[in-house]
């Protein structure tokens, strides 16, 4: 049965670690709360965030350590010192940034678990009724993460693929042995995760409550490196060894002549049916949809078909389209959400299998403005193209800022765009504010724009840029840079266009 259709409304793509704080990265603290009453007061209907989980080596929230765990780094100091589990000056002697507008992930790495450390020693958590409740809600997966966790920094933090062979293999035996010989530093790690699920829950209830939802992003693949795969290796198109055979990405395009080889591995789509009717997936949805109100599956297109690339391939251009699940999955996963409704990312090649899973389900799809004007008057994201089961959006994470992209377009190109959203002679700034109002007037039910969008920022502030790292998932808002004048702005779009 679809889903039932989203109200005409707006919201502000920005991904916690971006918000402002005096610990190096945005956390659950008070500067989150601000930013909700900011949404409001801008009338907006939708957060979004990029995925919560903990990031790894690169630090791309799109490639964590699990599916269901959450990053410790947004766990707020000020909210443990409030508890009386850490005191401002042990907190204040570490440092935790070079400069407020972008994230120092390496100071991040030596500091934070330090102090997290420190926390957890002073806690009394165990015997709380808060805590042992939040052990049995999540014992499908905290378990086996935590002892993940706590091998991986018994190993020196390299990939389970490296550990030594009976606990990489899960021998049973071994487990047992790990279990006692770090019971400390796995209940460590569920102290992490209570408490980053403590003040999670605190700021949705809060963003709720002022009318604010919640669109949370899932990637639809997951890391090799992670507790998902070192758990359920017979989930994965892995091979007697553990690697794996085929690893995803997606095929050579206008954008990449070797394509992109993202080098996840690839679920085992029919063994997942067959044995459970995909109960790995229901879990994560199920769980998803308590920790977001709208979730948003990233690469959804892989779901219906899959680029698959051999392992051994440096690049993807031997990688060949399979057929995944389709709509058996997107039955699975409305069983497991309950009201909660779907979000697909649909962007890349245009299918006709897609398309018909989409108009199935009836979860929106998307468009991007940053992708319309490239001279085809029959291009999908031109917004006379849309209707209005969509969510449209400037650019995404993956993208540069409207300033950074439209202002390296050649003179013919952007004079396209200019006549298309009537900013001929303007700056770039004006040239924004007009691609603000033609989105917000058209008959997409939800409007998006990153928040460097909204503080018209340029490249610099660009979040990701694929196959590419060391700059990536950095950029932050300063304290008091989102103006009451450009939250005015944005009211106004709301009001005068119905959102």
């Amino acid at each position: 049965m679809a889903q039932r259709e989203f109200d005409r409304s707006a919201g502000i793509l920005m991904p916690v670690s971006s918000l402002p704080s005096p610990y190096g990265i945005g956390t659950f603290g008070k500067e989150a709360y601000a930013f909700v009453d900011q949404l409001v007061r801008a009338r907006q209907k939708y957060w979004q965030v990029l995925p919560l989980g903990p990031t790894s080596f690169g630090d791309s929230p799109y490639a964590a350590f699990s599916a269901f765990a959450g990053n410790p780094y947004f766990i707020d100091l000020d909210l443990l010192i409030e508890e009386g589990l850490l005191t401002r000056e042990f907190v204040e002697q570490f440092k935790w940034n070079m400069e407020d507008r972008y994230v120092d992930y390496g100071l991040m790495f030596t500091s934070r678990f330090q102090v997290l450390k420190a926390a957890y020693q002073n806690s009394r958590h165990q015997e709380t009724e808060e805590y042992i409740n939040f052990l049995k809600e999540n014992q499908y997966w905290l378990d086996d993460y935590c002892l993940y966790r706590a091998c991986k920094e018994h190993f020196d933090n390299v990939s389970w693929q490296e550990w030594d062979e009976d606990i990489k293999f899960r021998n049973p035996s071994a487990l047992k042995v790990y279990k006692r010989k770090l019971k400390d530093e796995i209940d460590f790690f569920r102290f992490i995760e209570f408490k980053f699920d403590m003040q999670w829950k605190a700021l949705k209830e809060y963003a709720n409550t002022n009318g604010i939802e919640i669109i949370g992003d899932i990637p639809i693949y997951v890391a090799m490196d992670s507790a998902d795969v070192w758990v359920n290796t017979e989930l994965f198109q892995l091979d007697e060894a553990l690697n794996p055979k085929k690893v995803a990405g997606v095929p050579p395009d206008v954008f990449s002549e070797t394509g992109q080889r993202w080098g996840n591995p690839l679920y085992d789509w029919k063994k997942m049916e067959q044995k459970d009717n995909f109960f790995w997936w229901r879990k994560r949805m199920e769980y998803s949809a308590r920790r977001y109100d709208v979730i948003r599956i990233d690469h959804f297109i892989g779901m219906v078909k899959y680029y698959a690339i051999p392992a051994k391939d440096a690049d993807a251009r031997n990688g060949k389209w399979e057929k995944g699940p389709g709509m058996k999955l997107v039955r699975a996963i409305d069983m497991s959400i309950g009201e909660k409704r779907i979000i697909a990312e649909d962007l890349g090649v245009q299918m006709p299998e897609v398309i018909s899973v989409l108009k199935k389900s009836g979860y929106p799809g998307m468009k991007v403005l940053e992708f319309a004007f490239d001279g085809n008057r029959r291009n999908d994201h031109l917004p006379y193209q849309w209707n209005k089961n969509l969510v449209a959006y400037g650019g995404t994470h993956d993208n540069d800022t409207l300033i950074g992209y439209f202002g390296q377009m050649q003179p013919w190109e952007l004079g396209y765009v200019r006549e298309y959203v009537e900013c001929r002679d303007g700056s770039m700034e004006q040239l924004v504010d007009k691609i603000f109002k033609t989105a917000y007037e058209s008959v997409a039910c939800i409007v998006i724009f990153q928040m460097q969008d909204v503080l018209k920022e340029g490249t610099g502030a660009r979040m990701n840029l694929p196959s590419s790292m060391g700059t990536n998932w950095r950029w932050r808002m300063t304290k008091g840079q989102f103006t009451p004048e450009k939250i005015e702005r944005l009211r106004y779009l709301c009001d005068i266009y119905g959102r």
